[in-house]
């Protein structure tokens, strides 16, 4: 499924690499000035993948943190466009609970997206799609796909193609203001930090 899937993409990233960079590929609408109620929002679906250090990383392990879920490829322009914004985050932001999880579609796995992440510098952890995790989350038919997490784990807002970085930022910031309780793992397990992506040769 994720070599069809990286062709159609490829595809449709060819033809968005024709538009002006403003111009979101996959995703014209307008932008939301908040994120979603509290009362309207659901459960991000629970999922395990490696990293590139062959360590297991559970999106359930970010509970209490306020999570940026990037799913993206290397091969993708307005995704190459993110990440430095990705970075300055994980940087800003990490010591009030927040992080970015980056899930890579790229075919070609870590041969490919080690090397890109080590020049891009990439601060923040990522991990490898499966197809399961990728129908988990409506297919991800279209790159740069983004689901804003709150800290109880559930779907504030989803941004599909490129929107602008002080989007991201107003809503993290929403998201980190709100006090709200996080009731604590069963195991008194900690939250972790988030890391680097993959992509096609």
């Amino acid at each position: 499924m994720l070599v069809s899937l990286h062709r159609s993409l490829l595809a449709a990233a060819a033809i968005c690499g024709m538009l002006v960079l403003n111009v979101n590929c996959g995703n014209t609408r307008s932008v939301r000035a908040a994120v979603k109620p509290e009362k309207d929002r659901k459960s991000a679906p629970e999922f395990s993948l490696k990293d590139a250090h062959g360590r297991v990383v559970k999106l359930s392990d970010y509970k209490g943190k306020v999570v940026l879920l990037n799913f993206w490829a290397t091969w993708c322009g307005p995704c190459k466009i993110e990440i430095p914004w990705f970075i300055d985050f994980e940087q800003k932001f990490k010591d009030r609970g927040f992080a970015v999880l980056g899930v890579s579609m790229d075919e070609d796995g870590w041969e490919a997206v080690k090397p890109y992440i080590e020049k891009q510098k990439v601060n923040y952890r990522v991990v490898v799609a499966s197809d399961e995790v990728a129908d988990l989350y409506g297919g991800v038919s279209s790159l740069p796909t983004s689901f804003v997490l709150d800290r109880q784990g559930k779907i504030a807002d989803v941004h599909v193609g490129l929107v602008s970085k002080s989007v991201y930022q107003n809503e993290i910031e929403q998201l980190l203001d709100n006090k709200a309780h996080v009731q604590p793992d069963a195991d008194g397990g900690n939250p972790v930090d988030a890391g680097p992506a993959s992509g096609p040769n």
